[in-house]
């Protein structure tokens, strides 16, 4: 069985992600910022049914 030993410190924990997934980059200036807008349908709900008679087939 594995020992329980003490937990990474905050230091050890970076140093983790730095080894992983290297230097990140910096972060974004408000100035380089943009507004995005959603174009494509949404895709977190179902297509809308035809009509009572394609339900039954669905359910």
């Amino acid at each position: 069985m594995a020992e329980v030993g003490q937990p990474f410190t905050d230091d050890e924990y970076a140093f983790l992600r730095h080894v992983r997934f290297g230097e990140l980059p910096s972060a974004a200036r408000p100035e380089e910022r943009v507004e995005l807008t959603e174009t494509d349908p949404r895709r977190d709900r179902p297509e809308p049914a035809d009509g009572p008679e394609q339900w039954d087939l669905r359910h």
